[in-house]
C-alpha cells in the first residue's frame, strides 16, 4: 500500500543569478511499513526534501500525497492539524518542551489535539523505549540519547502515517547512535510504522530496507538494500 507519494516536487531560493534549486524536480513514492534512508552530502537539499514531505516548508511547484491527502492542498491551519496527526517529526536537537516532564513531551501532540491519552500504547511505548523510569524526568535530568527517545515517543505517540528523522544521532555519540537506529528500526518492526531517515552516515543509512541518495536537489540513485 502506497503511503506516500511525490510527484515533481521542487523548491528553489532566490531570483536571477542568486536562484538555486534546493529540491530539483523529484518523484518517488514509499509504501506502508517501508524504513527509507535518504542520503546525501551537506548542502544537497536531502533537509529541504525532508521538510517538504512533512509539510514543514512549502514547495516552489510539485505535490506531497500522504495516504492520497494532496498535504499543499491545505490551508496553514489544516495543515498543521494534518502534520500534527499523520506526521511524526525528529530532529537532530530533540526540540523537547524543558518545563515538561518525559510523560508531558512524549503526549503533547495528543493534548494539542484535544485528544484522550491512548494509556496502553503509552506504557508500551515508554517500556519500548526504555523509559519507564524516568516518567517524571524533565529534558535536562536526561542524557542526549534519552532526550531523543523522548522526541521518538512524541513523534510515535499519534500512530502517524509517516515517521520522519532528520540526522536524528547527529548530536550523539556512537553508542547513543546505535541505540537509537535499532529503536526506529524497532518502530519499524514492530509497528510496522513508515520511517524515513535523513542521513550523511553511510553506516546508518545501511540499516535501511531502501536508500535513496540525493545530490544537487536530484535522486541520482534509488535501491533496495539487501
Amino acid at each position: 500500500m502506497e503511503i506516500l507519494k511525490v510527484e515533481n516536487l521542487s523548491k528553489v531560493y532566490g531570483k536571477g543569478d542568486n536562484k538555486v534549486k534546493a529540491v530539483d524536480d523529484i518523484s518517488f513514492s514509499v509504501e506502508k511499513g517501508e524504513f527509507v534512508a535518504i542520503i546525501g552530502a551537506s548542502g544537497s537539499g536531502k533537509s529541504t526534501l525532508l521538510h517538504l514531505l512533512g509539510g514543514v516548508d512549502r514547495p516552489t511547484s510539485g505535490k506531497v500525497y500522504i495516504e492520497g491527502q494532496d498535504i499543499y492542498s491545505l490551508n496553514d491551519d489544516k495543515l498543521a492539524i494534518f502534520r500534527r496527526r499523520q506526521v511524526g517529526l525528529i530532529y537532530q536537537f530533540y526540540n523537547l518542551i524543558p518545563v515538561l516532564n518525559v510523560v508531558e513531551n512524549i503526549t503533547l501532540p495528543c493534548n494539542l489535539d484535544g485528544k484522550q491519552i491512548n494509556e496502553k500504547r503509552l506504557d508500551d511505548l515508554l517500556k519500548t523505549l526504555g523509559l519507564e523510569n524516568r516518567k517524571n524526568n524533565l529534558p535536562n535530568q536526561l542524557s542526549g540519547g534519552q532526550q531523543q527517545r523522548v522526541s521518538i515517543g512524541r513523534a510515535m505517540m499519534n500512530e502517524p502515517a509517516l515517521m520522519l528523522a532528520d540526522e536524528p544521532t547527529g548530536n550523539l555519540d556512537s553508542k547513543a547512535s546505535e541505540e537509537i537506529i535499532s529503536l526506529l528500526r524497532l518502530s519499524n518492526k514492530k509497528y510496522n510504522q513508515t520511517v524515513i531517515i535523513i542521513t550523511h552516515d553511510e553506516k546508518i543509512a545501511l540499516e535501511a530496507d531502501r536508500i535513496i541518495t540525493i545530490d544537487d536537489g536530484k535522486i541520482v540513485k534509488d535501491e533496495k538494500n539487501k
